[in-house]
C-alpha cells in the first residue's frame, strides 16, 4: 500500500482538473537533415490541467516523442507559445530549462536510469542534492517518496537486488521526490513483463488519486487506456483529443 500524501496534495479531487500547468499554442518543430527539412510537429494546440492523468499516443514518426521533449522541456519549438504554470519556456535558455527540469518536471523512462552503485535511497535523494537540498532534509523526503510507492523496506537495496517492478518503484520515487508539478513517464512498463507493468499503472492510478499530474508517452493501447485522456499524434498533428 502507498502511504498517504500530505495533507495538501491528498486534499486535491482527482475528479476536478484544477488549474493550467501547461499550455502549448501553436507550438511547430523543424529538424533538418542535410538537404531536407523534417516537420515533427505542425502547429500543435494543447492544454493539460493540475491533476490531470493524460496519455500521448501515436505510430512511428507521429510526433509524439518530439512532444514528450517539448513537454519535458529537453527540447524547445522552432515556432509557437508554450506556457509552463504560466512561464513561457519556449524561449528559456538550457539553465533556465534545467532549473525547470529539476524542480518542476519527474520522469520516469523505461529503461530505469539508476545508478547501479547506490542504493534505492541515495538514487532517490539525486534530485534533492542537484536541487541544493541539506543532507538530512535529502534522507528524510526520499525515505518517504520511497514508502509511498511500497518500498520502505528496501531503501539500502542496490539496483541488482531489485525485481524490474521494484526498480521501476524507485525510478518513481525519484521523479516525485521534488514534488514535481507533473510526472513524465516514456513507455513506463516497456522493460517490464505484464503483471509487473499491470502494478506499475495500478501504481500510477494511485498516485493520479492522491493528486498528482501524470502524462504518460506510450504506443500501447492498453496502458494508454489507464489514463483519463488520450491525445492521439499524427504527421505531427493532434488527431483526436479523447477525454473518458
Amino acid at each position: 500500500m502507498i502511504a498517504p500524501l500530505p495533507p495538501a496534495a491528498a486534499a486535491r479531487s482527482y475528479r476536478t482538473p484544477g488549474n493550467l500547468v501547461i499550455r502549448i499554442e501553436g507550438v511547430t518543430k523543424l529538424y533538418r537533415m542535410g538537404a531536407e527539412t523534417v516537420h515533427a510537429l505542425r502547429g500543435v494546440n494543447v492544454e493539460i490541467r493540475r491533476n490531470e492523468y493524460l496519455a500521448i499516443m501515436g505510430p512511428s514518426g507521429s510526433g509524439k516523442s518530439t512532444l514528450m521533449n517539448m513537454l519535458g522541456c529537453l527540447d524547445t519549438p522552432t515556432a509557437g507559445r508554450y506556457d509552463f504554470n504560466g512561464k513561457n519556456v519556449a524561449h528559456m535558455v538550457d539553465d533556465e530549462l534545467a532549473e525547470i527540469r529539476n524542480r518542476e518536471i519527474g520522469f520516469v523512462f523505461q529503461t530505469f536510469n539508476l545508478l547501479p552503485r547506490s542504493d534505492a535511497l541515495h538514487n532517490v535523494e539525486l534530485p534533492l542534492v542537484y536541487a541544493g537540498v541539506g543532507p538530512a532534509e535529502r534522507r528524510e523526503r526520499a525515505f518517504e517518496a520511497l514508502r509511498n510507492v511500497g518500498l520502505g523496506d528496501r531503501v539500502h537495496h542496490r539496483p541488482n537486488e531489485l525485481s524490474g517492478g521494484q526498480r521501476q518503484r524507485v525510478a518513481i520515487a525519484r521523479a516525485l521526490v521534488n514534488r514535481p508539478s507533473i510526472l513524465l513517464a516514456d513507455e513506463p512498463t516497456g522493460n517490464l513483463d505484464s503483471r509487473t507493468g499491470e502494478e506499475i499503472m495500478a501504481l500510477f492510478e494511485q498516485l493520479y488519486d492522491q493528486g498528482n499530474t501524470i502524462i504518460v508517452v506510450t504506443h500501447e493501447e492498453d496502458i494508454a487506456r489507464h489514463a483519463r485522456r488520450i491525445v492521439r499524434l499524427r504527421d505531427g498533428l493532434i488527431e483526436r483529443d479523447e477525454r473518458s
